[in-house]
Parts: structure tokens; C-alpha cells; sequence
């Protein structure tokens, strides 16, 4: 009987529980099938902390090398040093890791030759389809020349590319706290930084996929409240904490505060664009207006796209565009093949921070300029009818315009909302920003009384 990998071949990456949902035997199909559809002699396979990851990407490895390719091991390593690996080799690549999700998950990341993405419409649906033939009918004999396992430490060369992008050379000391959350950034955080004129303060920097002080996912506040408590207790110049395969990364300032991606991604912009001018920034459909705002101001080019990093790796290759940046806090860079990384948007912070006198909170207030209600979810059995109920209470309004790019948008001249369904739950996720507080909070309770039937 063939396996149904329904539940966990998302529309990006391959996610679910071990082994309830997949196994080392389905992993090492996987592999078999990465290579067949990516026609690769060669791959690079990296995992993180989890338990489960050791086995399950040595079972790819397996799968792969059965195929006639070989394959260079890197081991531990974040997410974004194997989108390095992949970038740096021209490998194709996965990375075996759940990010933020639970321990009992894992799952696989896969790109292309110079960190492509690989998704649903560019070789993961083909990929489940072989997977899906193959457990029914028995994986097809290995090649007659299989390819070679070789193990590779790339941490070192991953740390001074991520350097060689940044001028860090007028940097002043700062005190810095770094919640790992027990993931990745434990592993690549004292290398990045150790050639820098940083007091480390670190927390949380074991390697242990069981997540045993909280999860490692920054975006819910109650993930940060230890690193922002150790912000203010160390007087430290800010706090950075990152996910658990340490490819996004989320800032704290030196009051505990936490600053808004969007902030984030204006600041990293206008560095990139002084270095590259003219240039194009991207950015997501639910950024702050403060980021196409301060995108024109430098003389960019602001394009606005889908939520989701496919789209966003799209349009930063359809237009050149110099960086990229999310409102959950992944940061793209054209210097890093266009992936995303967290490591360096945080070496800009600490660039940008260390070559002033001012505080951190000073220095973005410039770029966080809008009340914004965060993201809220909302559980729902009707996402489509209830979605339609708000768009239609906003039609027949003279004064805003609406889009569905991604969603529903709605957009007046002191205030816009974006209401997206989950790909993966039945809940309709809403984001409202205004120009002042009293605005946001009227919409934002105006449109979840219409999603909530209240």
C-alpha cells in the first residue's frame, strides 16, 4: 500500500511527526527521489539538533547515493549554512529540520543548485509522487555505480562569508543576549560572533531538540519574555533570538523591547541600498507601510508580493532585487542567493547599532512609524464564508480599496487590513496597522467581530 504523505508534504518543505507520519525508510526515499527529480551527480545534506535528525538524513543520504550521486555531509548546521553549502559547492541541498515545530516533528528542506527553492510547483509535488509509487511498489534497484558519502565541517567558511557582507569595521564593543532556544544558533552564534567585538551573553545555547525552556519559535511573545527579563538585568545593548534551524531571527532593543520586523526590514534596506542604489527591495503584502515608505525615501524600488518564501525568492530573482524581508522576521539577500538568513540581517543590526552612540530603540524608531495590531488568529469552521462576510461589510465603503493578492486586503488613507486563511488550520489570520493607536484597535475590532460572528 502506498504511503499518504498528504499530511506532511506541505507547500514548501516536507513537515510531520516521527515516526508516526514518516520514518527513516520513507527518508531514505526521499533521498532516492530528490536525486531522480533534481537529475543531481551530486548533493549536500545538513540536519539539525532533533533526535530524530541524525538518522533520518543519513537514511536520505543512503536513499540518494543508491541513485548514482554523491553526497557531502555537513552535518550539524542551521538552515541557512546549508542554503551556504548549496549556494557555495552549486549543489542541490536538503536540510533536515522541524524549525519551530514541536519535538516529536521533523522534517526536510530542500533547494536547488545555488539554494533554489524547491516547492509544491518547482519538484516537491513530483517528488511526493515517486515517493508515493516506490513505497507501494518497492524502491527501484540502486544504479550500477552508487554514488560516495563524505562528511564536510563547513561552519568556519559559512561564518566568514556571512562577515565578508558586512562592514563591522567601525563597530563599537556592545553587550549582546542570544536566546538559541536550544536550536541552531547555539551552534553557529559563537563562531559568527567571535570575532567581533561582542560581550556574549548566552541562553539557552545546549543543542537539545526536546526544547526543554521553551519553544524555539521567537514570533510568539511568550518565547522571548526570558530574553527580554536578561536584556534588562544585564543592561545589554539589545537581545537577538533565533528559531530553531536559526534562519530567522527576531531583536530585542535595550529596554526588553521587541522590535517589529518590519522595522528590521527597513533598516537592513536602507543599509543595502547606500552599498547598492537604485536597487529593488521586497517585501511582503503584510510589512509595515513604513517599508516601501523608507525603500522610496533611499531611492529604491519597493515590490510588493504574497506571504511565503517561494514568492518572495521568485520576485527577488525575477527583478535582481538587492533584499527581501518578512514580517516573520526571514530576511533574503541577493549577496546569499537570494535565501534567507537571519544571521546576517543580525550582523547588520549589530553594523548599523555599533557605528552610532544611540540606542537601539532610538535608532529604529525612525522606521517603526504605525500602530499595528500583530498577526491574530482566528479559529474558524467556514474560512471562505466568513472571509466573504468581511469583504462584502467593506464593499460598498467610497473611501478604501481591496485586492486579493494574498488574501483579502482592504486599504483606507489612515489604515489598512489583510485577512489570509491558513494553508494548514482552519483559522483566518489578520493584520491591521493605522496611523495612530485609536484607529488600528477600532478596525482591527471591527473586522474580528465580522470573523467571529460576534
Amino acid at each position: 500500500m502506498a504511503a499518504d504523505l498528504s499530511q506532511i508534504v506541505k507547500a514548501y518543505d516536507i513537515r510531520g511527526v516521527v515516526p508516526d507520519q514518516w520514518d527513516e525508510s520513507l527518508a531514505e526515499l526521499f533521498g532516492a527521489a530528490f536525486v531522480q527529480v533534481t537529475g543531481a551527480d551530486a548533493i549536500v545534506v545538513g540536519h539539525d539538533m532533533r533526535p530524530s535528525s541524525p538518522g533520518l538524513s543519513g537514511a536520505f543520504a543512503r536513499g540518494a547515493a543508491a541513485r548514482g550521486a554523491d553526497v557531502t555531509l555537513i552535518g550539524l548546521c542551521s538552515t541557512d549554512q546549508l542554503y551556504f553549502a548549496s549556494g557555495t559547492f552549486g549543489l542541490p541541498g536538503a536540510m533536515f529540520t522541524a524549525s519551530h515545530n514541536p519535538a516529536q516533528y521533523n522534517g526536510i528542506k530542500m533547494c536547488r543548485a545555488g539554494a533554489a527553492p524547491v516547492g509544491q510547483d518547482s519538484g516537491l509535488a513530483d517528488v511526493r509522487a515517486l515517493v508515493e509509487a516506490w513505497s507501494e511498489q518497492g524502491a527501484p534497484e540502486p544504479v550500477a555505480a552508487p554514488g560516495s558519502v563524505t562528511e564536510r565541517d563547513t561552519l568556519e567558511d559559512y561564518a566568514a562569508h556571512l562577515l565578508s557582507l558586512v562592514d563591522l569595521s567601525a563597530m563599537r564593543p556592545l553587550k549582546v543576549v542570544v536566546d538559541a532556544g536550544n536550536g541552531m544558533g547555539g551552534h553557529t552564534v559563537p563562531t559568527v560572533f567571535g570575532l567581533l567585538p561582542v560581550t556574549l551573553v548566552p541562553m539557552y545555547f545546549e543543542l537539545d531538540g526536546t526544547f526543554p525552556n521553551h519553544e524555539a519559535n521567537p514570533l510568539d511573545p511568550a518565547n522571548i519574555v526570558d530574553l527580554q527579563a536578561r536584556v534588562r538585568s544585564e543592561g545589554a545593548d539589545l537581545g537577538l533570538a533565533f528559531d530553531g534551524d536559526a534562519d530567522r531571527c527576531f531583536v530585542v532593543d535595550e529596554r526588553g523591547e521587541g522590535v517589529p520586523p518590519s522595522a528590521i526590514t527597513a533598516l537592513v534596506a536602507v543599509r543595502e541600498l547606500a552599498k547598492h542604489p537604485g536597487s529593488t527591495v521586497i517585501h511582503n503584502l503584510i510589512t509595515s507601510w513604513s517599508v516601501p515608505e523608507v525603500v522610496r525615501e533611499m531611492g529604491g524600488i519597493p515590490v510588493r508580493t504574497r506571504v511565503g518564501h517561494s514568492f518572495i525568492k521568485e520576485e527577488m530573482a525575477r527583478t535582481g532585487a538587492v533584499f527581501g524581508g518578512e514580517h516573520s522576521a526571514h530576511y533574503y539577500f541577493r549577496d546569499f542567493w537570494n535565501a534567507d538568513t537571519g544571521m546576517l540581517a543580525a550582523l547588520h543590526v549589530l553594523a548599523a547599532l555599533g557605528s552610532q552612540d544611540g540606542p537601539l530603540s532610538e535608532l529604529v524608531a525612525q522606521y517603526d512609524r504605525y500602530a499595528a495590531s500583530g498577526e491574530i488568529n482566528s479559529r474558524v469552521d467556514d474560512q471562505a464564508g466568513r472571509a466573504a462576510a468581511v469583504k462584502e461589510a467593506f464593499a460598498s465603503r467610497k473611501d478604501v480599496t481591496t485586492d486579493e493578492l494574498d488574501g483579502l486586503t482592504v486599504a483606507a488613507e489612515d489604515w489598512w487590513f489583510n485577512l489570509r486563511p491558513s494553508n494548514t488550520e482552519p483559522l483566518l489570520r489578520l493584520n491591521v496597522e493605522a496611523r495612530d493607536e485609536a484607529t488600528m484597535a477600532k478596525i482591527r475590532d471591527e473586522v474580528l467581530a465580522l470573523v467571529r460572528g460576534a
